[in-house]
């Protein structure tokens, strides 16, 4: 009977070990069973934070930022992949990748932004003077896609939002084919430029993050079934109580005071 314990003990141990070592700060359930929104509560919560609780846009963008800075570095460290392209669109999102920018050189990036089609809005125009006040070096025209090897070693496709839909615009086209083609890892804010919000890749040819990073709650299309063997962080460690319970979203505990936290 002894005999039998330890042996069963044994056995077990390696595979406690591996769940600790996968998950070390949360429940294997907490993480893995998301409530994944749609594009129209995506917009709604969002607004709710805007209106009924009264969250600034830069407010919320500085935070997103910070997330997404902190996920890239948590998977292509400035030790291995220190030169890194953001590429930026004229929504929140690109202003996401805008504050990404300025974390990722404080965290020891060599950072580009390319920024196609600039919104005129003070708060864009501080971000991008932001970014130029920190070093970060804006790009005017993108190298041929099979040539951003040589200057970079990660791509943040901070393109399109969940309020994307196709079709792409041609101005912006040259930008996304160089997030398809660039042969470069790519990190994703919040949805792969290109795909629906809620169906994921449209095509066979669609955008294939190696990260993404989800921001206050995944969409829809950040299944694991669309998403393939992508990273998977969510970020935006902000949502009020009532937001959480108002939309049913079943959200993984953030470990200490970080602002990511991984999962599946």
């Amino acid at each position: 009977m002894l005999f039998n314990k330890v042996i069963k003990s044994v056995l077990l141990l390696p595979l406690i070990n591996i769940c600790r070592s996968t998950v070390p700060s949360t429940k294997l359930i907490n993480v893995c069973n998301m409530h994944y929104l749609s594009q129209k509560d995506a917009a709604a919560l969002d607004q709710d934070l805007f209106n009924e609780y009264k969250f600034s846009v830069d407010q919320l963008m500085e935070l997103a930022g910070l997330s997404v800075a902190a996920a890239v570095a948590k998977t292509f460290p400035p030790s291995t992949h220190n030169s890194a392209l953001i590429i930026c669109g004229p929504g929140n999102n690109g202003g996401d990748g805008l504050v990404a920018a300025r974390h990722m050189t404080l965290f020891g990036y060599n950072v580009s932004v390319h920024y196609p089609k600039r919104t005129p809005k003070p708060l864009y125009e501080n971000l991008l003077h932001q970014c130029e006040q920190f070093g970060v070096h804006i790009l005017e025209k993108l190298p041929q896609p099979n040539e951003l090897h040589n200057n970079y070693k990660v791509l943040v496709d901070a393109l399109f939002g969940f309020s994307f839909k196709p079709p792409v615009r041609e101005e912006l086209k040259p930008a996304l084919d160089a997030l398809i083609e660039g042969g470069l890892p790519v990190c994703s804010v919040d949805i792969p430029s290109g795909w629906d919000v809620e169906k994921g890749p449209i095509s066979e040819k669609s955008l294939k993050p190696a990260l993404l990073i989800s921001l206050s709650a995944p969409k829809q299309c950040a299944k694991r079934e669309f998403i393939d063997k992508a990273k998977h962080f969510l970020g935006g460690r902000f949502l009020p109580p009532g937001i959480i319970t108002k939309y049913n979203l079943k959200l993984p505990e953030y470990p200490n005071q970080d602002q990511i936290v991984e999962i599946c």
